[in-house]
């Protein structure tokens, strides 16, 4: 991996896509929906991370790329 990372320094890539936030949602059931046959979730946490191309992006960044 090293090694392709020294080859790829000071190249320029075209990167291409939708942005997008994903959020991802801590929950606990706590029991079933007396409508339908689904648990009912208590929220405990929300966290918001960017996704799509933007992760790409962010990636790229970390491992010494320009954006």
């Amino acid at each position: 991996m090293e090694r392709l990372l020294k080859r790829m320094k000071g190249k320029r890539v075209l990167v291409i896509g939708d942005v997008t936030l994903d959020r991802y949602t801590l929950g606990e059931a706590r029991n079933l929906s007396p409508e339908a046959p689904v648990p009912l979730v208590e929220i405990l946490s929300e966290s918001y991370f960017p996704g799509g191309i933007a992760n790409i992006l962010n990636n790229l960044n970390a491992l010494g790329g320009e954006g």
